[in-house]
């Protein structure tokens, strides 16, 4: 695709217009680092469009504190303050699902927990009440089957609107990966940590 043209337009019927306001379903796997980077940068140019930003991080605790969650909060006061970009809300699995705090018997269920946020999400795609959702590291609910994928690809076929999703993490389920409209794989080819090296505030986290 040289310089963004399209190497073949389909006889769909589409207008260019049309076509340039699709939604996208992107996937960032493979065993190399950058997947969630990758995700939060796209998540940055859709708040400076004014889009409604959500991120949604299965696996990780709600007790980490990471850069890009801080970044994009930041942006949300911003938003809030001054008007430019658009809001952005972040949420954890855990006590991050703030819709589980009730019930703290599931936080301890991680299965359970992870369902129930994606029952959030497909809830909130069918609402539109975001313009741009990062589900971070949510292939590893997928492959390991507390989410059954099947269902996650009828809810995102049939997401109303031009909502745009971006799914990461490693072992993306091959239908997944089918679905996308993008999909990018990283591989390692070398890494610090293979030299001994610890994570670094500002590399890592």
């Amino acid at each position: 695709m040289p310089q963004g043209v399209p190497v073949s337009i389909p006889d769909d019927g589409l207008t260019t217009r049309q076509r340039r306001n699709q939604p996208v379903l992107a996937v960032h796997t493979g065993d190399g680092k950058g997947k969630s980077t990758a995700a939060f940068g796209m998540a940055m140019r859709a708040w400076n469009a004014g889009m409604r930003v959500a991120v949604f991080q299965f696996v990780k605790s709600a007790k980490w504190k990471v850069g890009e969650e801080s970044t994009m909060l930041t942006l949300d006061r911003v938003h809030a303050e001054t008007g430019a970009g658009g809001p952005v809300e972040w949420h954890k699995m855990g006590q991050g699902w703030s819709w589980l705090r009730a019930n703290d018997d599931q936080d301890d269920d991680h299965a359970a927990a992870a369902r129930a946020g994606w029952a959030e999400i497909a809830r909130r795609l069918d609402a539109r009440e975001h313009d741009f959702y990062v589900l971070d590291e949510f292939t590893y609910p997928l492959h390991w089957g507390w989410v059954d994928t099947a269902q996650v690809l009828d809810t995102l076929a049939r997401r109303p609107g031009r909502q745009h999703v971006v799914i990461t993490g490693r072992r993306a389920p091959q239908a997944l990966v089918d679905a996308a409209d993008l999909v990018t794989e990283m591989h390692k080819i070398a890494h610090p940590m293979d030299a001994g090296r610890k994570g670094q505030k500002g590399i890592e986290w």
